[in-house]
């Protein structure tokens, strides 16, 4: 499976997507240009009448380490991707962070005080490597919804 390649009009607004063989012809010939590297994003040199969209649906995988995403239409892929996650990362910078706190309060320098009485959090708070995650898969829609016109957007439903 080849992903297809995402097109934009001379306004940046989202068409079809086309086969790369399309978009190689469409470049050489001088009509297209490359707007984006990642995802793979072609901008016509010329206006184009209101073509019919394709209705187009983004699905999402979500998990711990990688997360799929896909752009499906009539139950074929048009392109996929997995997406790392930071969040071991993050929680190991984390604990590295603490160790480095706590041995800072055994050495013999000023004395730095424990606090543990001022850690109110917010509503809706998440912890660091789960927030990470969250705003990861919401940067990519977004960044998708700009690129192809899509209409829905199906998630699988797991407990985070």
């Amino acid at each position: 499976m080849s992903n297809f390649v995402f097109v934009l009009d001379t306004d940046k607004q989202p068409i079809d997507p086309i086969q790369p063989g399309q978009a190689r012809r469409l470049m050489r010939l001088g009509k297209a240009a490359i707007y984006r590297r990642y995802p793979f994003t072609i901008i016509l040199k010329y206006s184009v009448s209101n073509t019919a969209k394709q209705p187009y649906q983004l699905k999402i995988d979500p998990g711990s380490k990688t997360t799929g995403l896909a752009i499906v239409q009539n139950n074929k892929v048009i392109w996929g991707a997995e997406l790392g996650h930071r969040g071991q990362k993050i929680r190991n910078d984390l604990l590295s962070r603490r160790g480095i706190r706590r041995a800072r309060r055994s050495r013999n320098t000023r004395y730095r005080q424990s606090r543990f009485l001022n850690r109110v959090r917010p509503s809706g708070w998440l912890p660091p490597s789960l927030n990470s995650r969250v705003e990861n898969i919401l940067t990519w829609t977004n960044t998708l919804l700009r690129l192809v016109p899509i209409t829905g957007i199906s998630q699988e439903l797991v407990k985070i």
